[in-house]
């Protein structure tokens, strides 16, 4: 399945909070998306909570829009992106 980044902007910042409520929030979230086949891996948050720069999984960028669109939740941008490990080019050494 390809691998998305989601960018996100949240103009009134994201507030999840650490909670019950919260967790409730992000259960929500995954329901929804599995009606799209689509897999929130996680999230990073800028320090002033106003972007979020989301890894998904899924079929399509327009499945991540319509996930996006049942949760309310804004999309900025999809990329479709592979992973680039360092450790991939340390080798045992000689």
């Amino acid at each position: 399945m390809p691998r998305y980044l989601v960018e996100r902007t949240f103009p009134d910042r994201l507030e999840i909070p650490m909670n019950a409520e919260g967790a409730q929030v992000c259960t929500t979230v995954v329901g929804n998306n599995m009606k799209s086949d689509v897999t929130w891996v996680h999230s990073y948050v800028s320090t002033d909570k106003s972007t979020t720069f989301c890894i998904y999984d899924a079929p399509s960028p327009e499945a991540i829009r319509v996930a996006a669109h049942a949760n309310e939740l804004p999309v900025d941008r999809i990329t479709e992106v592979r992973v680039l490990d360092p450790y991939f080019y340390t080798g045992p050494t000689s």
